[in-house]
């Protein structure tokens, strides 16, 4: 992977796809910044890191406080001196599982303000930098909920179908100066997220493998290596599309 020295900021990385992601860019060579809202998280990954031999610092961040955004790109850039890479990954689910009718407006402005506002604002400080710097590099992670319809997750699922049209919107606007804004959008993977959907009820296992072709859920490690191979210098002609990663689900 062609992204060595590499400034870049992954959100959302105390843990699961996002962890991965910035453990498997240290291990190619960029400057890592981990990011999470739970500062210990982001410490920890940060310290595998360089001893694993790569370089990384942490910053503390809510995605959903404009003002944290703007620190936090702030400080990459004072620390590194640019930002070449924005992998916007922090995320989070609703509490319940409801039907439209029922879904609770606390899940819908805290998901919304996560997944869909948080992303806004990270692609917006992020893409000033780029155009000062003139060239970069944004990933989305969206989901296969923001491909197709996602049962008793109306607020995921709103956010996700935002973050794809965002990235489509985004790449196109900013294609002829130097910067790349792509998307993966990961089936079910084992994550915290998967975790929680698999405990809402006992068969849930069973139901969610007879609809994934492979018969498996996605590890956070594959989604890694499509994160970091869309952040490389190995995609320069690819922009504004979405890579899906489902065991072939969406089939």
């Amino acid at each position: 992977m062609q992204v060595q020295n590499k400034i870049v900021i992954v959100t959302g990385s105390g843990s699961g796809i996002g962890a991965a992601a910035a453990k498997h860019f240290g291990r190619h060579g960029a400057k890592v910044v981990v990011s999470d809202i739970k500062e210990e998280k982001a410490k920890a990954v940060s310290e595998e890191i360089k001893n694993a031999g790569g370089e990384a610092i942490a910053i503390s961040a809510d995605v959903a406080d404009y003002k944290e955004v703007k620190s936090l790109i702030k400080d990459t850039v004072g620390q590194f001196g640019r930002l070449d890479v924005m992998v916007n990954n922090a995320g989070i689910g609703p509490e319940h599982l409801y039907k439209t009718a029922d879904h609770t407006l606390s899940d819908w402005d805290n998901v919304i303000a996560v997944n869909q506002t948080g992303v806004f604002y990270c692609m917006k400080l992020a893409l000033r930098q780029m155009l000062e710097q003139g060239n970069g590099n944004i990933v989305n992670i969206a989901s296969l909920a923001g491909l197709k319809a996602s049962l008793n997750n109306l607020s995921y699922s709103a956010s996700k179908f935002a973050v794809v049209g965002m990235t489509k919107s985004a790449a196109l606007e900013y294609a002829s100066k130097n910067i790349r804004i792509n998307a993966v959008c990961p089936g079910y993977t084992e994550s915290d997220l998967l975790s929680k959907l698999l405990n809402a009820r006992p068969d849930m296992d069973e139901m969610l493998k007879r609809v994934i072709p492979m018969n498996r859920y996605g590890n956070v490690e594959e989604i890694a290596e499509a994160i970091v191979w869309l952040a490389s210098d190995n995609t320069k002609f690819i922009t504004g599309q979405t890579i899906t990663l489902d065991g072939g689900t969406s089939l």
